[in-house]
C-alpha cells in the first residue's frame, strides 16, 4: 500500500554504505555484514546497498546481489535495506530490480539515467517501467549535477501518482523546489544532501540518505527527532556540530574515498581499498580529514 508523505516508509536515517574490498579487489561480504550492523548500531534504520557510495558503476550484477543478500541477512530484522538499481539502461534496471526483490530488499533506490539525457517522458517511462517489475516500494534519486538532467516538477508530481513511487532522494540543492513538490505530490522526501538535512526537514521531508552518516548516525538521529519533537534550537545545534565531518567526507573528496579514509582512521570495518576509477585517500588527505573529524568532535 503506497504510504502517504507523512509517513516514513524507508526509516527516518539511512546510509548510503560503502562496498568494502579485500586487498585483492573481490568484495568482502564478511565485511559488509559487520559494516552493516555498525551502521544500525550506530543509529540507522535503513541502508542503501549499491548506490554510488557503494561503488555501483564498479560491482557486477552477480555483487550487488549477493551484497543484497548479505546485508538483508546481517540486519533485515531491524532495518529497511534499499537496493540501488539505477542505470541508464532501462531493461538493465528491471533485471537488478528483479534480483534485488530476490535477495529480500525491502525498496528500490532508482536513480536518473545518467550520461544519455533522456526527455522528461522518458524519465517518466523509464521510472514507471522500472517501478512495474517487482512489487517493492521504489524511491527515486534526482541528482542532476551528476547525471545531467533534473527530475522536472511536473514529471515528479506524475510519478508520484504511481502505486509503487513512494519516495524521492533530493539532491537538487533546491529547497523550495522540494517544499513544491511535497505541496503537490504523494511523495515522502529524503534529503540526499548531508547539508541540507534540516532545512529540508523544515519543509516536509521526513528522513536522510546519507553518507556522513558512516561515522555520525547517532548525531544525525538525534538532530530528526530534536525537530520532529518541536525543540528546533536543538536540531539546530546538533546539525552546527555535524558541518566539520560534512566538510571533511563530502567536500574535500569524493563521498566513497573519504569515507573508507575514516572508517580506516576511527578503526573500524568497511574501510580498505577502492576499485578504479577511484584511487584511495592519500596521506595528506588523511591528514586533512584526521583534523577534520577532530573538529567534528572524535577523538583521534
Amino acid at each position: 500500500m503506497k504510504m502517504n508523505s507523512s509517513g516514513a516508509p524507508f526509516g527516518r536515517v539511512l546510509t548510503a554504505m560503502v562496498t568494502p574490498f579485500t586487498e585483492d579487489g573481490a568484495v568482502d561480504l564478511g565485511a559488509a555484514a559487520e559494516l552493516a550492523n555498525d551502521l544500525v548500531d550506530l543509529g540507522n534504520d535503513g541502508l542503501v546497498v549499491s548506490g554510488t557510495t557503494g561503488e555501483s558503476p564498479t560491482t557486477t550484477d552477480a555483487e550487488k546481489q549477493a551484497l543484497t543478500a548479505e546485508v538483508v541477512r546481517a540486519v533485515g530484522h531491524r532495518a529497511h535495506v534499499v537496493a540501488g538499481v539505477g542505470t541508464n539502461d532501462t531493461r538493465h534496471s528491471c533485471e537488478l530490480a528483479r534480483d534485488a526483490e530476490s535477495a529480500g530488499a525491502d525498496g528500490l533506490l532508482v536513480v536518473t539515467p545518467y550520461y544519455s539525457k533522456p526527455p522528461q517522458d522518458g524519465l517518466l517511462r523509464h521510472f514507471e517501467t522500472v517501478a512495474d517489475v517487482t512489487e517493492l516500494p521504489v524511491m527515486l534519486y534526482d541528482i542532476p549535477g551528476r547525471v545531467g538532467i533534473p527530475i522536472d516538477h511536473d514529471t515528479l508530481i506524475r510519478l508520484g501518482e504511481h502505486p509503487r513511487i513512494v519516495a524521492n532522494k533530493d539532491a537538487k540543492g533546491d529547497v523550495f523546489a522540494a517544499q513544491r513538490v511535497m505541496a503537490a505530490a504523494d511523495l515522502a522526501y529524503y534529503s540526499g544532501d548531508d547539508g541540507l538535512v534540516l532545512p529540508l526537514l523544515s519543509v516536509g521531508a521526513v528522513g536522510v540518505v546519507s553518507v556522513v552518516g558512516h561515522v555520525v548516525a547517532d548525531r544525525i538521529a538525534a538532530m530528526v527527532s530534536a525537530f520532529l519533537a518541536g525543540d528546533v534550537g536543538t536540531a539546530r545545534d546538533a546539525s552546527s556540530d555535524l558541518v566539520p565531518v560534512i566538510v571533511g567526507i563530502m567536500e574535500r573528496m569524493q563521498g566513497a574515498i573519504a569515507v573508507k579514509a575514516a572508517l580506516d582512521l576511527l578503526e573500524r570495518s568497511g574501510g580498505g581499498p577502492v576499485r578504479l576509477p577511484l584511487i584511495g585517500a592519500d596521506e595528506k588527505q588523511r591528514e586533512q580529514l584526521r583534523n577534520d573529524l577532530r573538529a567534528g568532535g572524535f577523538e583521534l
